[in-house]
């Protein structure tokens, strides 16, 4: 837990440096004033909290402070933690049961379970680092004891094969691939077919991008999911919405806008370690109520790191070693 902490705190440091830089008596653990209330609101907007949720954190520290004009910046930053738990509470994404024996370790020759991959579809716009947290989340669930395939379906975008396939050479991960311009859902049928075969405990499909139009785009996606469920009427069991955390309040948009097509079931928020912006996915959360599975804190395969209110609401207040 300690060092998943450090990773919260190194991911969003550029979040919690602009808001220190802008509210020094709470980040420095000074006696506050009504100024610094001012400057707490200002910094809470810019890092995109909103308005709900700035309006809470700053109305439960001003009650404090009334009623003790000696309040601490560390007081009040607890104050806002804490506040920042509850707003976030029930927002934990978690996948179930434990690792599972993977055919490596039932011993070669042994029979492959019976039961079907589950299968999580990873879908959001180009440059929202979709491709590559595919692999990372294959990585952590293989890391996690589970065997996992790899689909690589976003075949409009050339480079995204390449990618996956990089990636998987890397983490030494499965990956089903085929030719650029292929078609994403004889792709799909093709994963889950050697995913089934091989006993695989998940299947994950990285779905295109950008196609000419959104509705081409919603099309396709649909037509991966229908080519799923010919196999699995349940699948895929998980959508979720990869979104680039530097756009701020903009990514809540983008996400009503997949929620409303596709119905997700999670969301995955990447690049918060190059961002100031880093309070949009408490935004989210907010209105659609979409469980958050984890957080992209940098570039490295470890770095994708389950979501955690607590250690997050820490994070962002300055809190914790």
């Amino acid at each position: 837990m300690f060092g998943l902490f450090k990773k919260f705190k190194a991911g969003l440091a550029k979040t919690v440096s602009a808001l220190a830089a802008r509210t020094p008596a709470i980040f420095g653990g000074r006696r506050i004033d009504a100024a610094s209330l001012d400057e707490l609101e200002e910094a809470l907007y810019t890092a995109d909290f909103g308005v709900e949720t700035t309006t809470e954190i700053l109305a439960e520290i001003k009650q404090a402070y009334t009623a003790d004009k000696e309040l601490q910046g560390r007081q009040a930053a607890e104050i806002g933690a804490a506040v920042l738990r509850r707003v976030l509470a029930g927002s934990e994404g978690v996948l179930p049961g434990g690792p599972t024996p993977s055919s490596a370790q039932r011993g070669e020759g042994a029979a492959a379970p019976s039961s079907n991959p589950t299968v999580i579809a990873m879908i959001g716009v180009n440059g929202s680092g979709k491709t590559t947290t595919a692999a990372k989340l294959a990585w952590k669930l293989k890391e996690d004891g589970r065997s996992v395939t790899l689909a690589a379906c976003d075949t409009f975008r050339a480079a995204a094969v390449e990618q996956l396939k990089s990636w998987a050479a890397r983490l030494d991960l499965e990956v089903i691939a085929s030719h650029a311009g292929a078609d994403a859902a004889a792709v799909a049928f093709d994963a889950w077919q050697a995913a089934k075969a091989r006993g695989r405990d998940y299947l994950i499909v990285d779905t295109a991008g950008r196609l000419h139009t959104k509705s081409h785009l919603m099309d396709e996606l649909a037509k991966i999911r229908r080519v799923l469920q010919k196999h699995d009427p349940t699948a895929p069991q998980h959508r979720w919405l990869v979104v680039d955390g530097s756009l701020g309040s903009n990514s809540i948009e983008q996400a009503k806008i997949f929620h409303q097509s596709f119905g997700l079931t999670g969301l995955v928020v990447t690049k918060l370690d190059g961002t100031s912006r880093g309070g949009a996915l408490v935004g989210i959360w907010r209105q659609l109520k979409i469980p958050i599975y984890f957080l992209g804190l940098g570039e490295q395969a470890e770095d994708l790191q389950p979501f955690s209110a607590e250690n997050y609401a820490k994070a962002v207040f300055g809190l914790g070693d």
